[in-house]
């Protein structure tokens, strides 16, 4: 007679929690898009990865919120029975939850400020011919020192990014000793000194470029601007089809 009680207050704690899960992922749901959360990932580059998504930066993270406090009304749910594997299992889980979450939000700081570096390096050194593919570069360099520091809050990065050096490492050293082994010397000799010589003719326009360069807080203007001629841009589309749905439905 004891399982029933139980089983109704299981059920009881499973249909509440549902409720109440709904309703705090659509909060913070609203919450993430009047703050401009979606706005900063898609200046991050990570907009790119949900193009065929039919979620965005937001939906996705309230998702995740729900999920996870779905998992924690599992847990209370499974603990009315007492001790058991599920409760420890579910109860594992909810306590890596948090680095989850920072990882997320490390990894959305990170592209947000390899965008900007980006664009900054671009619009400072864009006329020289190697401008884009130093803003390239940094931009890479910071997003993976994200990704790095992301792995590292979730305690994996040790053995991946091992790895991932260790096999660099070995592929670098490879490449230089079949290279010099193979009478590379010469060549490697010839374009450093082509490199060195293009560096000298692109002094004099390193330094017009920087001089003639925006500042800082005018690409910031320009951002944005841009971006509020977006957001214009798109509130006015929404009014337009607001107006035809309307007219749609007139006699």
């Amino acid at each position: 007679m004891e399982f029933l009680p139980k089983l109704l207050g299981f059920l009881l704690i499973l249909v509440i929690g549902y409720v109440v899960a709904k309703l705090i992922a659509k909060i913070i749901a609203k919450v993430l898009q009047k703050v401009g959360f979606d706005k900063a990932v898609e200046k991050g580059g990570v907009k790119k990865v949900l193009d065929k998504s039919s979620y965005d930066a937001s939906d996705i993270l309230a998702k995740i919120v729900f999920y996870a406090v779905m998992l924690f009304v599992l847990s209370m749910a499974f603990g009315v029975f007492g001790s058991n594997p599920i409760s420890t299992y579910l109860a594992a889980i909810i306590g890596y939850l948090p680095k989850v979450f920072v990882a997320i939000l490390i990894v959305v700081i990170a592209a947000a400020i390899a965008a900007a570096a980006k664009g900054l390096i671009q619009n400072t050194l864009g006329g020289l011919s190697y401008g884009k593919v130093l803003a390239n570069v940094v931009s890479g360099l910071i997003l993976a020192l994200g990704v790095i520091a992301a792995l590292n809050q979730l305690q994996i990065a040790t053995n991946v990014v091992n790895a991932v050096l260790y096999a660099t490492l070995a592929a670098a050293v490879g490449i230089a000793i079949v290279a010099v082994g193979g009478g590379g010397i010469t060549p490697m000799r010839s374009r450093w000194e082509n490199t060195l010589s293009k560096y000298d003719e692109e002094k004099p326009k390193l330094a017009e470029q920087v001089r003639n360069a925006p500042s800082v807080k005018d690409q910031a203007a320009q951002a944005k601007d841009k971006a509020q001629s977006k957001a214009g841009q798109q509130s006015g589309s929404q009014h337009d089809a607001g107006y035809a749905a309307a007219g749609a439905h007139r006699p």
